[in-house]
């Protein structure tokens, strides 16, 4: 006997990100989903070619954290059942921020890091969102180009197999990430040009992976974090996040001038020589696991669709495919699971098929992106060479206002709660002018700057065990 066909709408998500999924979850409550991924998924745990920083380190802020269980109620509980840990910030942390303050270790903040390896999220996002009975995958499928008019899109045109042909759909979302060719896929339907920026702080990267050293795989070891100096170019910084399987993922960075490379035997080197030898200090007797993997693609580039005069119906683009930041800020897996709730609260009040909805989700989607835009490019646009538009007055102002904000929250922990709201993307940036930063910073209580990082001397001793 056969099925009867469904009245919900369909819907096709062009890419099988972590947007991609997110985006699935958010649609199937209102219509039946096909994913569209032009390579492989993996069968567990695994690096793969679509996910090109997938051998970094990631961690997802707790407005991430939040909106993952929002989506998908217990899978922030599965990856860490399968190894992932939620850091406690500051708590479990030892961080030097940008203009080298550090961070006392308050434990009165409710945020938490989720972190874990990146092949690891993928496949837990991937099993819980694929089971889904009204969402299918559909792969080794190259989308080559929407099908519609200026007016409308209804669907896409793929090649698989050597052979073209557009599936029809009455909604289509693209989650394809940086490499998105939406703006063109555009142009094709006769809609104007899209407005873009970049700004490029020329950042590399370079992570090994080591086996945790001495004890450190046993215990609750805090992740390593020096960030980098945006008024010392070339600004160079790393992290240490353990993971799973008893192992440390280690990421260094740096601008023009100052990049690391593929070189192993001079990853540790290059460690040692950052603003603070801590990191370089802790791996040298750590025994490296792989090889080293660089990147270079590390640009903030933004993409502004919910500008463009006119939009058609039946389109949304979501994600890195919307904006891509300097991965040093960690924000690129948080915003994917905020752009899916937007979406989601977008069509709790409107049908996906009514007119106007998909202009509603791409200004929707909009808000946690500049949330993270304005936060990664406040940063990277006073290093050397990252764009033609020098900082502005007002940036410049911001900027030491922020500073003013890390120097604060670094030895108070009302303020401290006030700024991760704020780089957590819990909260509008505004929360930096509230009373919980504003009165601390003029009256309140002061404690001396440390003086370097607060690592004890039993976690020192573990790493050497």
């Amino acid at each position: 006997m056969l099925e009867a066909p469904s009245s919900r709408p369909r819907a096709l998500v062009i890419g099988a990100s972590a947007t991609g999924l997110f985006a699935a979850a958010a649609l199937a409550e209102f219509a039946d989903v096909t994913v569209l991924e032009r390579d492989t998924l993996p069968d567990g745990p695994e690096a793969r070619r679509g996910v090109p920083q997938a051998h970094h380190a990631h961690l997802v802020w707790s407005g991430g954290v939040k909106a993952f269980n929002d989506l998908l109620p217990g899978v922030v509980d599965k990856v860490v059942a399968k190894g992932g840990r939620l850091v406690h910030i500051m708590g479990d942390m030892v961080s030097r921020a940008p203009n080298e303050v550090w961070f006392r270790r308050f434990t009165s903040t409710h945020h938490r890091n989720l972190v874990a390896s990146r092949p690891l999220l993928d496949y837990v996002l991937q099993s819980r969102v694929l089971t889904d009975r009204r969402i299918n995958l559909r792969v080794n499928t190259h989308v080559v180009g929407l099908a519609g008019t200026a007016g409308v899109v209804t669907g896409v045109r793929i090649k698989a197999g050597g052979n073209e042909e557009v599936i029809r759909a009455d909604f289509v979302i693209d989650a394809s990430g940086r490499g998105s060719r939406a703006p063109q896929w555009l142009k094709e339907l006769g809609l104007p040009d899209i407005e873009t920026r970049e700004v490029n702080a020329g950042v590399a990267y370079a992570t090994r992976v080591f086996k945790a050293p001495g004890t450190t795989a046993a215990e609750a070891f805090p992740l390593i974090n020096v960030q980098a100096n945006p008024a010392k170019a070339p600004g160079q910084g790393g992290i240490i996040l353990p993971i799973e399987d008893g192992r440390w993922i280690v990421t260094l960075s740096g601008t023009r001038g100052g990049e690391p490379t593929s070189d192993p035997d001079a990853f540790v080197k290059f460690a040692l020589g950052l603003g603070h030898p801590i990191i370089g200090e802790l791996l040298t007797d750590a025994e490296p696991v792989g090889d080293v993997h660089t990147s270079r693609s590390t640009a903030n580039s933004r993409r502004y669709y919910e500008k463009s005069a006119f939009w058609p119906d039946g389109f949304t683009v979501l994600g890195d495919a919307i904006a891509g930041y300097n991965p040093v800020y960690g924000h690129g897996l948080t915003v994917a699971a905020q752009c899916a709730l937007a979406v989601r609260d977008v069509l709790h009040t409107h049908s996906l098929t009514t007119p106007g909805t998909a202009r509603r989700l791409q200004r929707a989607a909009a808000r946690p992106v500049s949330a993270a835009w304005e936060l990664a490019v406040g940063q990277d646009v006073f290093y050397p060479g990252a764009t033609d538009t020098p900082p502005t007055g007002p940036q410049r102002f911001l900027a030491r206002y922020v500073d003013r904000c890390v120097e604060t929250g670094a030895i108070n922990p009302r303020a401290l709660a006030a700024l991760l709201d704020v780089m957590s993307l819990e909260r509008a940036p505004t929360r930096l002018f509230s009373a919980d930063m504003v009165w601390p910073m003029l009256v309140g209580r002061k404690k001396t700057q440390l003086s370097g990082p607060p690592l004890g001397d039993d976690e020192r001793q573990a790493a050497r065990a």
